[in-house]
This record gives C-alpha cells, sequence and structure tokens, in this order.
C-alpha cells in the first residue's frame, strides 16, 4: 500500500481516524498481510479508546480482540506482540501478550486506557503527529476529575513528543499554565519539579521560535503571534511558580531559569520586554483559570525579572521604559502597594527616573494620577552625570562618534 509523508497506509489512516468500516473491508483483501491486518485492527481499537469524539470502549476492546485473535489463529505461525519499554507516563502499562491477559482486563477501564496509549504509539511511532492528541485528552479527563499528577505525567509526555520532532507546543504550555493554575487556585499542592521541567521545555521553545521568525519569510506573522504568545505564557509560569516557590533550592532553580529566559532577549512586537508586561495592567490574561492566580501588574514578578538581569532601562518601540508603563496604573489606590512595590524595584535597580520617551516625557510626565507622581517625587534624585546628558539633548550638541558608544546610548535616554 502507498504511504503519506508520516509512513501511513490507507489503512492505518483509516484506523487511526476511528473508520471502522473502511478498515474492515479493506483487511479483508487477500493483498493485506497477516501483520498489517494486525497493526490495523489493534490501532482502531487503541484509537476507540482514546478518542475524544468517537470514545467506545466497547469497540475498543472488541477490536483489540481481534487482533490479539488473529495473533495466535495459526498455531504453526503465531505472531507474537513486540514487546517495547514501558511509558512511566501510561503508568507503566505492559501491553497484553496473551487472549487470557486481555480478556483480564476488559472491565478495567483504566487499563485499557493505558493499554490504547501503548499500542498507538508502538502501531504509528513516537515520530508520528497524531500520537500526542489522545493522550493530551485521556490527561484532559484526569484533569477534570482532580487527578492532577496523573494528567501531569500524560501531559509531559505529550509535550516531550512534540518537541522532540520538532512541533510546536505552544498549545502544551498554555496548557500547563492553565492546568497549575487551577491547582494552585484549589489550594491543591503542585510539586516545584513540574512548573520546573515545563519551564525549561518554554525557554527551548523560545529560543526556537526566535530562529523560526528569523528564518522564515512565510507565515512571518503566524509565527510571530506564536512567539509573543509562548512569551505570555512563560510570564503566566514565572507567576504560578513565585507562589510555589517555598525553599531556598527551589528559588535558585527558578532564578536560573529567569536568567536563562532572559538571555534571549525575548519580546513583542511593541518592543516591549517580559519587565514592560510584568509592570503593565493590560498584559493579557488567559481567562480559563490562569486569571484566578494571575495579575498585572505583578510586583514579586517584576522584582524577580531585575534581579535575574532584565535591564530597567530598556525602551520599547515608542522609548517608553518600564518606569513610564507603571506610572500609568490606574488603580493606584485600591492597588497601592503593588504600585509602590514596582516603582520601588526599578528605581533600586537603577531605572532613570528623568528617561525621555520619543515623545520627550519623562515618568513623572507620563502620570496618570497622583500617587505615582508623589513616589517619583520622594526618590527625585538625579545625578550631574544625568543633568549633563539632557542639556546636551536639549540644545542639541553634537556628540555621535565623539564620545564612547556607551554614553551616545547614555544620552539617548535623556
Amino acid at each position: 500500500m502507498p504511504k503519506n509523508d508520516h509512513d501511513m497506509t490507507p489503512l492505518i489512516v483509516a484506523a487511526e481516524c476511528g473508520k471502522f468500516e473502511v478498515v474492515e473491508y479493506l483487511v479483508s483483501l487477500p493483498e493485506c498481510s497477516r501483520e498489517e491486518k494486525i497493526d490495523a485492527l489493534e490501532l482502531l481499537g487503541a484509537s476507540f479508546a482514546n478518542d475524544k469524539e468517537n470514545y467506545d470502549i466497547s469497540k475498543a476492546f472488541h477490536y483489540l480482540t481481534l487482533a490479539m485473535s488473529e495473533r495466535f489463529r495459526d498455531k504453526n505461525n503465531m505472531i507474537p506482540k513486540p514487546k517495547y519499554p514501558p511509558v512511566p507516563a501510561y503508568n507503566n502499562r505492559v501491553e497484553c501478550q496473551t487472549p487470557a491477559e486481555l480478556q483480564k482486563i476488559e472491565k478495567d477501564f483504566g487499563a485499557l486506557h493505558m493499554e490504547s496509549l501503548a499500542i498507538r504509539e508502538r502501531v504509528l511511532g513516537a515520530d508520528n503527529p497524531e500520537v500526542p492528541h489522545p493522550v493530551i485528552f485521556r490527561g484532559a479527563v484526569f484533569a477534570d476529575s482532580a487527578r492532577f499528577d496523573r494528567c501531569i505525567a500524560l501531559w509531559m509526555h505529550a509535550m516531550k513528543l512534540r518537541q522532540k520532532n520538532n512541533r510546536t507546543i505552544s498549545k502544551d504550555l498554555l496548557r500547563f499554565s492553565q492546568v497549575f493554575s487551577q491547582i494552585v487556585h484549589i489550594d491543591v499542592k503542585l510539586q516545584f519539579c513540574h512548573m520546573e521541567e515545563v519551564f525549561e521545555h518554554a525557554v527551548i521553545e523560545i529560543i526556537r521560535d526566535i530562529e523560526r521568525v528569523k528564518s522564515e519569510d512565510e507565515d512571518k506573522d503566524a509565527l510571530q503571534e506564536i512567539y509573543q504568545s509562548n512569551i505570555h505564557t512563560c510570564l503566566y509560569l514565572l507567576v504560578i511558580a513565585l507562589k510555589i516557590c517555598k525553599t531556598a533550592e527551589e528559588e535558585e532553580s527558578l532564578y536560573r531559569l529567569v536568567y536563562k529566559f532572559l538571555k534571549h532577549k525575548p519580546s513583542l512586537r511593541n518592543g516591549y520586554t517580559p519587565l514592560h508586561m510584568a509592570v503593565d495592567s493590560a498584559t493579557l490574561v488567559d481567562d480559563f483559570h490562569v486569571n484566578d492566580v494571575v495579575t498585572f501588574p505583578n510586583a514579586g514578578l517584576a522584582l524577580m525579572l531585575i534581579k535575574c538581569g532584565s535591564d530597567v532601562n530598556s525602551l520599547d518601540f515608542r522609548g517608553n521604559a518600564p518606569l513610564h508603563v507603571i506610572v500609568r496604573y490606574t488603580n493606584p489606590i485600591s492597588d497601592f502597594d503593588t504600585l509602590h512595590q514596582i516603582m520601588l524595584s526599578l528605581i533600586h535597580g537603577g531605572a532613570h527616573i528623568d528617561i525621555r520617551n520619543y515623545d520627550r516625557k519623562t515618568p513623572i510626565e507620563c502620570t496618570t494620577t497622583g500617587v505615582a507622581e508623589v513616589i517619583i517625587r520622594q526618590h527625585w534624585k538625579i545625578s550631574l552625570k544625568c543633568l549633563a546628558a539632557r542639556a546636551i539633548k536639549d540644545h542639541n550638541v553634537s556628540f555621535q562618534n565623539m564620545i564612547p558608544s556607551i554614553l551616545e546610548e547614555f544620552i539617548h535616554l535623556h
């Protein structure tokens, strides 16, 4: 039979999609070998066991039984099931080797579900893009019944399969931020190691996003959207991580991950850095569980980003530094602590109070409330160097290529 780009024959495609009439017809043809028939029937049964749209556990067991019977039909030429290392995410399920073993799990739906996931991965191959979907579905079912440990294990496996095969994991990362938020919100313990592992994969994805955006001429806008979405998700994960980080060892590990994330200089279309996003109340928050635990501006996140090397004087494409952004916060009374903590973190981190955006406005000139203005005035300490830089800019004094480049950048800020 001919094969597609994923090494799938029409028979295997029909089995994977649950088209049992097509499968039954194709396996009845004389040119269909016993091995092909067995693979197709096993895959068909396994697909019925974990398909969101076509879930049917009775059909699943029926076709798995037919496949097993075919293996043992000819006693002089039995086809034993190949043995593969068990997958931890599938509860280390070892596939049934005999009809008797299969018969024992007829009413054990949990075992049938895991057996079927193992069969799908074996028959299709771990690099097949269709393998992760039912894994994610089964994980979602576990999440709905609050069995979060099983959900995380399955989703982690699906994400690793996708990333290993160089496929985007944007939806996987968002899915984790959603379930982690749900876990934290209902006050169930979330293991820091799970968050750490997901964020490790998120950083890899950010690196790949940057490479994809640079290398692809077609679909550049779509790739940029995915990249931006992943940056948002990374911030969600970091806010959640701050809520569950309890020990000095975990804090050190978290800071190491944040440093790796920032090292690649992620930014949005408008030039926003993660620090800009952390201090902006307009930063988008996913509304499926995430908004129960993640809010912006976020003082804890801003401080951590600063500690891990985020540039407090970085500019977006309108010349706004993070300080320009936070002073526009419109809830300074009800959320005074957040405003105050962020502004102090920025100022103590080296933010220039007199930095000017491309409209020639300093942060104090951008304030929308008197509260932010008071905080700035309390810390109004402008160095002689800043005054000199402002004088050069105000009087259009030539300085390009006449002073060190680091001083040129400093003058441009003013």
